[in-house]
């Protein structure tokens, strides 16, 4: 007697990167309340349902597009870290990419909501979440070590500091994206840096 028989998974039509280029294109151009199944299978020329059937939920495909987004900036930020500058340069670089470009900045506007959403989240999506902050995290560990190590910062804990520098461009980034009122990028740029140079400056240098 045969087993059951396996529906075969359908394939999407259109590589995975251009559905997901396609929904940040969206997000960007005319906000996420804009992103629609619907109308995402009509720009890339798929129905709905076969989207769904394929990424499963919204919840999901916007996760997806997320990791998406990191890996294209990802690469951005390992091009600034291999740079052969002074490691406050580059430090000044990996914040410069972390901060939202501004009110509605499409990246971070996309990563408040799928965090909101995530509230309910399993462990298998939280775990995704973090492994994207874990990303940010190690690769600022590594530069203050390194900086350390050649004299150019302050010894410091470096996994210490570096939870509590993403916090604060956490708190400040939020600002930018939501167009807190009398907040712009230069304002959050310059204090930013005051702060690294108050905490990371040697001692008698």
């Amino acid at each position: 007697m045969s087993g059951p028989v396996r529906r075969p998974r359908r394939r999407l039509t259109q590589p995975r990167e251009q559905v997901l280029a396609a929904a940040m294109a969206t997000i960007a151009e005319q906000g996420l309340d804009r992103l629609t199944m619907a109308g995402l299978g009509r720009e890339v020329g798929m129905s709905s349902g076969h989207i769904l059937y394929y990424f499963g939920t919204k919840d999901a495909l916007l996760l997806q597009t997320l990791q998406w987004s990191e890996e294209q900036l990802g690469a951005e930020r390992r091009a600034a870290l291999s740079r052969r500058v002074p490691a406050r340069e580059r430090l000044d670089a990996l914040v410069d990419l972390y901060l939202p470009q501004g009110h509605r900045d499409p990246r971070w506007t996309l990563w408040l909501e799928v965090w909101n959403r995530s509230q309910n989240a399993d462990e298998e999506t939280r775990e995704r979440q973090l492994d994207l902050e874990l990303a940010w995290h190690r690769d600022l560990v590594a530069l203050l070590v390194e900086g350390a190590s050649k004299g150019e910062f302050r010894k410091v804990d470096a996994e210490r500091f570096a939870t509590r520098l993403r916090a604060l461009l956490d708190g400040f980034g939020t600002h930018l994206v939501v167009g807190l009122p009398g907040t712009d990028r230069a304002q959050v740029q310059e204090h930013l840096r005051d702060f690294l140079d108050e905490a990371l400056a040697v001692p008698g240098a």
